[in-house]
């Protein structure tokens, strides 16, 4: 009984990890805050990886990667922040 009551629980732990992931957000100096780049990524293949670099309003270096769209928008997948040692 108690090997199925804990294989129910870790079944039910899986299931909540996979709905926990959340989209990132554009922040003040990514890509797309604000909405969509102006111009279209034409000669770029669908799925390309884009990096981008920048610093934040707080003075951190900021490393950002991007998926372009069958649609030519691009889709922020991750986001690195450094902070610099004092």
């Amino acid at each position: 009984m108690k090997s199925i009551i804990s294989l129910l629980t870790c079944l039910f732990l899986l299931a909540a990890c996979d709905q926990a992931q959340t989209e990132l957000q554009p922040i003040p100096g990514s890509i797309t805050y604000g909405g969509q780049p102006r111009m279209k990524l034409t000669q770029s293949p669908v799925g390309a990886r884009i990096s981008h670099d920048f610093t934040d309003n707080h003075g951190q270096d900021v490393h950002e990667t991007y998926i372009l769209q069958p649609d030519r928008s691009l889709k922020l997948v991750n986001r690195q922040v450094m902070t610099r040692p004092f």
